[in-house]
């Protein structure tokens, strides 16, 4: 059963599979649970790397799932044109406005720069009170642990507030994103 509140979550993650088979585990553990919690999976559309995982792996769990894609890297991350449904838009800000707009909670598992971008800028426009949406990282093998000392220096160099902490939050496993979830709404 969905969180409170919870029926749509936005996952950003690469689309390579990063050097350890543990991110990929970790991805295509976090698509199976979102989808047995009976939330619906909104991802960046591609078939390769973590992307395929958690988004395969959610579909061979029964859920729905949906892919945002921009044109340009239809053929280079190779869409999965086997989703519940793929939309394919114009650029970057097309695909992260529609995640967002289709999204009740964003997770972060590890990924490149794009998951970055798209991590932090759900993560500032939560800080600009654009929304009340969880951000949520999954801390595979302490992936995001650098992402939370930036934050901290952030804070400690006085460019920000310490309400920062409640900006987002780092989870050590899939279950411990879906019980975050939970105890956010």
């Amino acid at each position: 059963m969905a969180p409170s509140g919870v029926s749509s979550v936005c996952v950003f993650c690469g689309a390579a599979a990063g050097k350890d088979e543990v991110f990929v585990d970790a991805a295509a553990d976090l698509g199976t649970r979102i989808a047995k919690a009976g939330m619906r999976l909104v991802f960046g559309g591609g078939s390769k790397g973590l992307m395929g995982s958690v988004s395969k792996a959610a579909l061979a769990a029964g859920g729905h799932v949906v892919g945002i894609i921009p044109g340009f890297l239809y053929e280079q991350e190779l869409a999965n044109e086997e989703l519940t449904e793929l939309h394919v838009v114009a650029g970057m800000h097309e695909r992260k406005r529609m995640m967002f707009d289709m999204s009740d909670a964003f997770i972060a598992l590890p990924g490149g720069i794009g998951t970055l971008d798209e991590t932090l800028e759900m993560i500032t426009w939560r800080q600009l009170g654009r929304h009340r949406k969880p951000v949520l990282l999954v801390n595979v093998q302490d992936y995001w642990a650098p992402f939370r000392t930036v934050f901290d220096s952030i804070v400690s160099n006085g460019f920000a507030h310490s309400r920062m902490d409640n900006l987002f939050h780092l989870a050590d496993s899939p279950q411990a994103v879906l019980d975050l979830l939970t105890a956010q709404r």
